[in-house]
């Protein structure tokens, strides 16, 4: 997020959400967000393939088709153009390639969009209008923008409606991807990627890869690794040969996941680190016990950019372990078994006596952590850039200039998604989550309370589709795509428009993704999880009881 939590929900005056379904993946996000529409008046527009919580407190809701979400936007930042009603100076004084991006969006007018999206031209033209009449407005994101094969794109396009805009550097501004997950941002920031160290910086650079050849003793090289999918499919061909799994479940949260599960069958080796059983365990050559967040000291780095103390409060049970110490200890034990010796380069030798020690070499090699001392996090977090010790962090990002100096305005074009329906699979499918449950289910799915409030899988269904299909409210249904299917309960209500279905990922029994395409944004290698094209069709009633 470029900005923090406490500005975007103090001091927004209009909130443009497009992709998160913010109450129910982001509660406590998406509760501010009510209390500023209820309490202040907030301006709220909602963009979103399906009727969420949301849109109940939406001046509003901008209905679009999944998969659309650039013409949508390219088509406000048309209004905002032809209009004049762009912040002409912000654009003029830290902004570049307008003219490009007048050129490109030119062709987006309201009534192009329309026939591309679903929305009415009107609603767009509102749309911009509002967002322009309300400043400073917040821009919120999710995975609803970025799991598409065009996500990397749709992230340009949504900074550009807001340096258009001149909602960048600003309280109550900003671009503001909501993470999906607690640690996701630290883990990031941390170089679980696959071109980066941490803070982002590039394998590629040779004065990067010094600093850290100096501290370490090695590094892995210069070429950029492979992200999650692309080594499944690097198992699957034999190239990859072993995979270490880590608090990740592919057997269940990846797409096509039969493809997936070929994969993981076909590895060497794999060992799988977890704190319970799921579906990835069963073709684990070696499961390591690992300690839940309760179990364990250590930072957190939420979606605001603030790092925040986790401390143990109970003791981890039977021979769970935290991450860092299994990891320091296999790293040692490979260190010995290959005849690597320990040299005098800090930190080669993996001798960690606490998650203190390594937040120790994150501050001298990460200068956005510098100076995100555990002495100084007793108190409270702390959002980098942090540079010193003396820094009091960075609530909001870009206030004097962009870290590439201008904004670049970016002319990016719409394109399709991968799989489009047709007559033999006529409906999109598009996936999530419900509030009661949270990602593929191994904790959640553990819980008996919450077990009763949301039992099993529902795929939501038109009222026109499920007519049409002679399908009613709590039939079980068959939901097929090209490479699997899956039974579940229809629930037939107009949350989707006519021609989209929607489905959750968390029920073993009834995976999403049996359904999803593995097709890949090739420029951050996201799956598109949010548009494949799939056939409903009621199960017979047999069938049915039967399972």
């Amino acid at each position: 997020m470029t900005n923090s939590i406490d500005d975007i929900a103090e001091d927004a005056q209009c909130y443009f959400v497009i992709g998160s379904n913010t109450t129910e993946n982001h509660p406590v996000i998406g509760m501010r967000l009510r209390q500023a529409v209820k309490q202040r008046g907030a301006t709220l527009i909602v963009a979103d393939p399906r009727r969420i919580p949301l849109t109940d407190f939406a001046t509003l809701h901008l209905q679009h088709r999944p998969g659309t979400d650039i013409a949508l936007l390219n088509g406000l930042a048309h209004v905002l153009l032809a209009e004049e009603l762009y912040d002409q100076a912000f654009v003029a004084q830290r902004t570049e390639g307008l003219e490009e991006l007048q050129a490109m969006v030119a062709k987006y007018t309201p009534e192009a969009v329309e026939e591309i999206t679903g929305v009415p031209a009107a609603d767009i033209r509102k749309a911009a209008r509002l967002m322009a009449a309300h400043r400073p407005g917040a821009l919120l994101y999710a995975m609803g923008i970025t799991q598409h094969t065009t996500g990397h794109q749709n992230v340009l396009a949504c900074a550009n409606l807001q340096m258009l805009l001149g909602n960048m550097g600003v309280p109550g501004g900003g671009v503001n991807p909501l993470r999906g997950q607690n640690n996701v941002q630290g883990a990031c920031d941390m170089g679980c990627l696959p071109n980066v160290y941490t803070a982002y910086q590039s394998v590629t650079s040779d004065d990067i890869r010094s600093k850290f050849e100096a501290a370490w003793g090695r590094t892995a090289g210069t070429r950029p690794g492979l992200t999650v999918v692309e080594m499944l499919n690097a198992a699957e061909q034999g190239t990859v040969k072993g995979l270490f799994v880590l608090g990740e479940n592919p057997a269940m949260t990846d797409p096509d996941i039969n493809h997936a599960r070929k994969a993981l069958s076909e590895t060497e080796f794999l060992v799988v680190q977890e704190i319970a059983p799921s579906e990835t365990t069963p073709f684990a050559d070696v499961i390591l016990p690992g300690a839940a967040f309760a179990e364990k000291d250590g930072t957190f780095t939420n979606t605001e950019r603030r790092v925040q103390r986790v401390r143990q409060a109970v003791k981890a049970p039977g021979a769970a372990r935290p991450d860092w110490m299994i990891l320091s200890d296999l790293a040692r034990r490979i260190q010995s078994r290959l005849g690597v010796a320990a040299d005098a380069a800090p930190w080669a030798c993996w001798q960690y006596d606490s998650p203190a020690d390594i937040m120790r070499e994150i501050n001298a090699l990460t200068p956005s952590y510098a100076g995100i001392l555990y002495s100084r996090l007793e108190e409270q977090g702390l959002q980098w850039p942090c540079p010193t010790a003396e820094h009091p962090g960075t609530p909001v990002l870009h206030t004097e200039q962009f870290s590439r100096g201008l904004g670049k305005l970016s002319a990016v074009e719409w394109l399709p998604p991968a799989e489009q329906p047709d007559a033999e699979y006529p409906l999109v499918l598009t996936t999530g989550r419900v509030l009661y449950h949270f990602h593929g289910g191994t904790m959640t799915r553990r819980s008996q309370g919450l077990n009763e409030i949301y039992p099993e899988a529902l795929i939501e269904i038109n009222p026109l589709d499920a007519r049409a299909l002679g399908i009613q409210d709590g039939d079980m249904v068959h939901v097929c795509s090209r490479r699997g299917q899956v039974t579940a309960k229809a629930e037939v209500v107009d949350r989707p428009d006519k021609g989209v279905v929607f489905m959750t990922f968390h029920f073993a029994e009834a995976a999403a993704n049996l359904l999803t395409i593995a097709a890949l944004d090739p420029i951050a290698k996201i799956p598109e999880f949010k548009a494949c094209a799939v056939r409903v069709e009621r199960a017979d009633p047999l069938e049915a009881a039967a399972s």
